[in-house]
Formats: C-alpha cells, structure tokens, sequence
C-alpha cells in the first residue's frame, strides 16, 4: 500500500469500502516509512494510554520533505504549537492554555455560540438556494473564534481563507513546492495579523481571549509573544475547518438516515448522543499522526522507535470488532453514550473539545428547531474536498419554504 491508495477519487468520495478492505490485511499496514492502524482497539490504546506514543514532528517533516523541508516556516510554526509537542514542553504549554481557556466562562461560551448561530441562520432565506457550508457551516465556528478573540467579524472571511491554507499543511500525504509556498504565505499574513492584534492589546487589554493569554502567570510561566500568535492560529486551525466539515457530515449522515433524522427531531435530548454518533459514523477528522518515541509493539507486533504511525480514525470508527452494524447511523447506539476516539486522549485531549460540542450541539440543535422544512438538495452529487486527513463537503444545497422560525 501507497499515499496514492487514500489519494483516489473513489477514496475521497467514500473511504470507509477501502477501509473495510483494507483491514482484511490487518490491523496494522505498513506505508513505507509509517504504519497505518485501523483497529478500535489497538488506536484506543495508543491515543489514551500509550506513553511510549507522542510527536515527533520535524523528524516527519524530515522523513516526507528531507532536510530541506525543516526549515520551511510553516514547518517550523507547527512544531512550536501544542499539537505538535511532548512533554514537558507541551505540560508547560497546556497548562497556560488551559488557564486561558478555564478563564472562559461556559455560559459565555454557549451564549457566543447560539447568537452566532441564530445570526446566520436569520440570514438564509426562504424559495432560494441555500448553501449550507458557505452560509452557515464554514462561517459559524470562525465567528465564533473571533468573537472569543475580539476580532472584527468583517475579517472572518480573510481570516478563515488563511487559516484554511495554512491548514494544508496537516496533511498526512506530502504538499507539493507549491503548496509549501502558499501555506508559507497564508502563515506570514496570519502572523502579521496577530501581531498587531497583540500590540493594540497590551495598550488596551479587554477580557478576549487574547488579553487573557497575555496577562496569565502561572508561577513565573507566561507565554511569550511568538507561543500566543502560533497558538492563536492553532486555535483557528483546529476549531475552524474540524467544526464546519463536521457540521457538514453531521446533517448529511442525519438525512441519509431519515429514521434517525425523525428519531432526533421527536426526541431533542439525544441530540449530544446523535452528535457522537455522527461523529462515529463520519468524522471530518480522519487521520491522525503519533511517532514511536522508544521500540514498542502494539498488541504483539513491533513498531521500533522512530517509526512515524497514522491512526486511521476513519476505520477506527467502522471497525466491526468494536461497533455492530458500523455502516449504519443509529444515534441511540449505547456505545455513542461516550465521547468518540476523535477527539484523541490522554495528555493530547482536544483543548477545544467543549467549545466544539457547544458549536455542534448549537449549529445542529438550531438547523432542526428553526428550519423544520429544510430540504437538502445535492445529497446524490455531492463533492468532497481533494484531502484524506480532514473531510468535508465542498457545497451543501438546500432550500426552505418557509422563513426561519424566530431564535
């Protein structure tokens, strides 16, 4: 097996037959110089307990683009976020992000994240096309980050156009020159622009996120410039384009399950359940990427140190070992009681996992309470984005009959 096997348009547009095939091979499939996992249990393993699993990333950036490619900044901005990092550097880190964070109330929160919703929802409008990802889905999360940052919502759009560049570079399969460039560039901007949001709040500290981050002091430990701009735009990258294809996937996964769909509508209360299911049946996060710090083996077979290992969440989340019917959404499944796997574990825990529950939650909630008439139009024509470490839907077209139910 190859980069080219999850690089097909028949892969793009439904990975999870490739999947099924491909675990007939094992759980564990080399992909010179890595190894790609599948199964449930050997990724829970690895993503909540395996201490002898971390980040190595430069030595990735290394493997894929040789020594050349370390010293791209893209590569080197990466490095310096708390995705990329081991501990203690990353203990560090986390801990005065999570002080930043924590000093976020959950109402707050919650209230950002409904009138965003409402705000866009007010916008569509009945007996016209309606494209569910560039209306609503795309602009909702990276609202909801400029609001929590204090930046001006007529920025969203660059903001977001940026962010979406510079978020190429996750990809598990190599970019070309070209697109090293363009992530270089979107990165320089996003820099730039932080920058000088940092500069007008250390002369007029507010109670955004960003002042928070630059008044922390966690027993001398504060962050330094460079930490808060990388970790800003880390910020926007993972709570961006993850929430919004997600949202995506959700409401197709829901009608394409119209019992389900039904289910949900009589029946609000499932909705945190019916939302871990979606993600189960079809996360926008589809890969992710741990190095074997020392020699390990996973359930007996050996994995040497260095080794770089792709866990395959996609698969993960069908593996028939772990879920029956695993091709099927059912949103009472007991097993989508609990958070799913792709909000990964341990000491790499998403940071952002609350905030994104309170978007999904929000976004779906809002979508079956006010527009109880939709109608998505392209479920049988559906394009999927050209990229196999993060799905998602390039147009969701929809129609109303009908103006949105008052918020």
């Amino acid at each position: 097996m190859n980069y080219a096997d999850l690089a097909s348009p028949d892969f793009y547009r439904d990975p999870y037959p490739f999947y099924h095939r491909l675990r007939k091979a094992g759980n564990l499939i080399p992909i010179a110089p890595r190894t790609l996992i599948t199964g449930h249990a050997e990724v829970a393993r690895i993503v909540l307990a395996d201490r002898k699993m971390g980040k190595s990333y430069l030595e990735a950036v290394r493997t894929r683009y040789g020594e050349a490619g370390i010293s791209q900044p893209i590569f080197q901005a990466l490095s310096k976020m708390l995705l990329m990092m081991n501990p203690p550097a990353h203990t560090r880190l986390r801990a005065l992000l999570m002080k930043a964070f924590n000093a976020r109330q959950v109402d707050l929160l919650r209230d950002i994240s409904q009138s965003s919703a409402d705000e866009l929802i007010n916008a569509l409008q009945a007996n016209r096309p309606i494209d569910l990802m560039s209306e609503f889905a795309l602009p909702m999360p990276i609202r909801i980050i400029c609001k929590i940052m204090d930046v001006p919502l007529d920025h969203a759009s660059m903001l977001g156009a940026d962010v979406s560049q510079f978020a190429q570079a996750f990809e598990a399969a190599p970019l070309s020159p070209d697109q090293i460039a363009a992530a270089n560039a979107a990165l320089e901007n996003l820099e730039r622009y932080f920058k000088d949001v940092i500069a007008t709040r250390r002369a007029h500290p507010g109670t955004d996120l960003i002042s928070t981050m630059l008044s922390i002091n966690d027993n001398g430990e504060t962050f330094s410039e460079n930490e808060i701009i990388w970790n800003v735009i880390f910020i926007f990258a993972a709570g961006h384009e993850t929430t919004s294809n997600m949202i995506g996937n959700a409401l197709i996964a829901l009608y394409r399950h119209p019992d389900q769909l039904e289910k949900l509508r009589a029946r609000p209360e499932l909705l945190t359940q019916a939302i871990n299911e979606c993600m189960r049946y079809d996360s926008s996060v589809q890969i992710v990427q741990r190095v074997a710090l020392e020699d390990t083996d996973v359930h007996g077979i050996a994995i040497p140190k260095g080794t770089i290992v792709l866990l395959s969440l996609g698969a993960t989340n069908r593996d028939p070992m772990q879920f029956d019917q695993p091709d099927t959404l059912l949103i009472e499944r007991p097993e989508s009681a609990n958070p799913p796997l792709v909000f990964s574990g341990g000491i790499h825990y998403c940071l952002g996992a609350r905030l994104a529950m309170f978007e999904l939650e929000t976004a779906l909630g809002t979508i079956l309470r006010r527009l109880p008439d939709l109608r998505l139009t392209n479920l049988d024509s559906l394009q999927w984005h050209q990229r196999n470490t993060l799905r998602g839907v390039t147009s969701l077209l929809a129609r109303i009959d009908q103006h949105p139910l008052a918020a």
